[in-house]
């Protein structure tokens, strides 16, 4: 017998199940979050579920807020559940599941909803996690894009904005006008100085807008950077069932994810913060190294067998680590090309952190695709391999595991597996990455002439040249025989 998730269902659900250890009534709003995806669900919300379970911190509860037509049945459905949801922690041995009642709203998806929500004095933080394509960086020069037409109607039109910035700057400029301490912008999207982006998007919007607000908002808001990382698959079918035959829960959105989660934070706030030391996020005056370290031996990790799996038609992230040439191949990229660029950071091991991420890879519970790892490569690549290519460069020290990569991700790009099987497009620009796969299997280079990704790599020869010998032995002998010579090569 199941049971439909809600307040007055909690105390009826088995013993197993950990449900909220307070009083959900006596909760009152403190966060404005943007974009109530599966991480941020299982991520941010989950620590402050733990800390609002410690009898401390109940000023500070979740209202979500979104932008995106998609998000309606979501907020529909948790609407319908009192804004509770299930969380499956996939160890590798057993499933665990938690009720989080860190959410007591959730505003009507448009933007005055949000800008009146941000402006309640109640809200100290605005957080974010709107995926890294949301914050209008400009490839070509890494800057705020003020050319994309989202930017140029909430110039012109500060009062009906469309961006979710421009309702941060609207409230913002409520708040002022009011006499109401700002709130801090707090990304928590997986991108390099997450703060610094949405530093430059806030303030670059709000300039362009008026120099008085742009200068307001510059002096008084913070911006802390973050690192954020909880393997986090999207919600299946599977999922659902398994809330339901495991635990007796009629739950329309549960969130399953690894036991594992790290945040790292700067401690910077414009109006305070809750006391998330209390339960596991470290609060640091430097996020970077933290961050590199995540962003390069995880993510680049992520990059290193997702290609060369999805080639051979490889569907689970856990048997793609149980494929010794997928393994091998991440294992010597790792350990020659990718660790050696990170920085040393005091009482963290390198090796240790390597070592946890393959154990996290390898964890069959978790249930991670291939296909989750291929997505996005255009923005991901910039972000998590490319800048390892430039670092060991600057060096002078060989790239060709990282020319691989950068090839494999290229052949995917084709569209077909070596067994000829079709890859659904998986990109927001995957038309022209599959027209220059298709040249670049004649002439590598075609491939980097997307200077707009590989900029000044697309000119540098050692790369080039790395780059069209992988390429042309992809094409040749097929991505086993490429990747057993790299693995094998001294």
């Amino acid at each position: 017998m199941t049971r439909k998730l809600s307040n007055a269902a909690l105390n009826s659900l088995p013993e197993q199940v950990r449900i909220p250890a307070y009083d959900r009534a006596a909760l009152s709003r403190g966060v404005v979050h943007v974009g109530l995806g599966n991480f941020h669900r299982a991520h941010q919300a989950v620590y402050l579920d733990r800390l609002f379970s410690t009898g401390e911190g109940h000023d500070w509860a979740l209202v979500g807020a979104s932008l995106r037509d998609n998000d309606k049945a979501i907020r529909s459905d948790l609407e319908a559940q009192d804004w509770l949801y299930t969380v499956l922690e996939l160890v590798p041995d057993g499933l665990t599941a938690r009720v989080c009642g860190s959410m007591i709203d959730y505003v009507q998806i448009a933007p005055d909803a949000m800008i009146k929500a941000m402006s309640d004095p109640a809200i100290r933080i605005v957080s974010l996690t709107i995926t890294e394509g949301g914050y209008y960086v400009d490839a070509a020069t890494g800057g705020f894009d003020t050319g994309h037409p989202d930017i140029r109607h909430d110039i012109d039109n500060p009062d009906a904005p469309r961006s979710v910035f421009g309702c941060i700057i609207a409230a913002l400029r409520n708040r002022r006008d009011a006499g109401i301490a700002p709130f801090t912008v707090m990304s928590c999207d997986n991108l390099p100085e997450n703060g610094h982006v949405a530093h430059n998007a806030t303030v670059g919007l709000a300039h362009a807008q008026s120099s008085d607000i742009g200068t307001w908002i510059e002096q008084t808001v913070a911006f802390p950077n973050s690192m954020v990382d909880c393997i986090t698959p999207a919600t299946s079918q599977r999922e659902i069932d398994l809330v339901s035959t495991r635990f007796g829960i009629e739950d329309a959105r549960p969130v399953a994810c690894e036991p594992f989660r790290q945040w790292v934070l700067e401690d910077r706030f414009s109006s305070g913060r809750p006391a998330l030391e209390k339960v596991g996020v470290e609060f640091v005056q430097d996020v970077a190294p933290y961050e590199l370290m995540k962003l390069r031996i995880l993510n680049g990790g992520h990059a290193a067998i997702a290609y060369p799996a999805g080639l051979m038609d490889i569907r689970f992230v856990h048997d793609a680590m149980r494929n010794e040439l997928v393994a091998g191949f991440l294992d010597k990229l790792e350990k020659t090309e990718i660790i050696p660029t990170v920085p040393e950071i005091p009482g963290v091991s390198r090796q240790d952190y390597y070592a946890m991420v393959v154990e996290r890879f390898s964890n069959e519970a978790v249930g991670d695709t291939i296909p989750r790892l291929c997505l996005d490569g255009s923005n991901r690549q910039p972000k998590f391999v490319l800048p390892v290519v430039e670092a060991r460069l600057a060096e002078g020290k060989s790239i060709d595991g990282l020319a691989l990569e950068s090839a494999l991700w290229c052949r995917y790009c084709f569209g077909r597996s070596e067994s000829g099987a079709e890859i659904p497009p998986n990109d927001p620009d995957w038309t022209r990455l599959q027209q220059h796969a298709g040249l670049a299997r004649e002439d590598p280079l075609q491939w980097l002439e997307m200077r707009d990704i590989y900029g000044a790599l697309a000119d540098q020869e050692t790369f080039r040249t790395a780059f069209a010998g992988a390429l042309g032995s992809l094409w040749r002998e097929g991505t086993a025989a490429t990747l057993k010579a790299y693995i094998t090569a001294q």
